[in-house]
């Protein structure tokens, strides 16, 4: 099964989230749970191990790191991939986000459309640079890379 089974976030040095962010990150976790396609490319003659895989997301010595293990925690990869290709995309979807957040609020339907989309549109950019980042290391589908995107945006700005 070439999937994700576990995801765990290593956030225990971060401020606790925002109300939004937080229910961002939920969201995030149980559709990434519910529906996701992520497998290792075979290298070098080895063999890869089969998922489903337990996934660990953290950020060391400012990398983003992937601790991938077999459902029954054998090691089966664990790559470290440089934040600097992520962080304006990140900025950018962070702000759109508290745009989107405070129009909802007060705005009408269709200017929180405008501002929705927009957010999408920056999402799928982050999205599509997580897909280049971890080519040759794991394939994921784009559902799979925005709901990636959304759980690193987490880690990035510390919640």
């Amino acid at each position: 099964m070439t999937r994700i089974a576990h995801i765990e976030l290593d956030d225990s040095n971060l401020p606790p989230p925002t109300p939004e962010i937080d229910q961002e990150r939920k969201v995030a976790i149980f559709d990434l749970l519910e529906d996701n396609s992520f497998s290792l490319p075979k290298r070098d003659d080895r063999a890869v191990p089969d998922g489903p895989f337990r996934v660990g997301l953290s950020i060391k010595d400012k990398r983003l790191v992937f601790d991938v293990t077999t459902d029954d925690h054998k090691p089966a990869g664990e790559f470290h991939l440089s934040l600097g290709p992520f962080r304006q995309v990140v900025k950018d979807y962070f702000q759109i986000c508290e745009t989107y957040f405070e129009a909802v609020k007060t705005m009408a339907p269709s200017q929180i459309e405008t501002i929705d989309m927009a957010r999408r549109g920056i999402h799928n950019e982050g999205a599509r640079i997580l897909q280049d980042r971890l080519e040759g290391k794991a394939e994921v589908d784009i559902d799979t890379a925005r709901r990636l995107f959304t759980l690193i945006c987490v880690l990035h700005f510390g919640g």
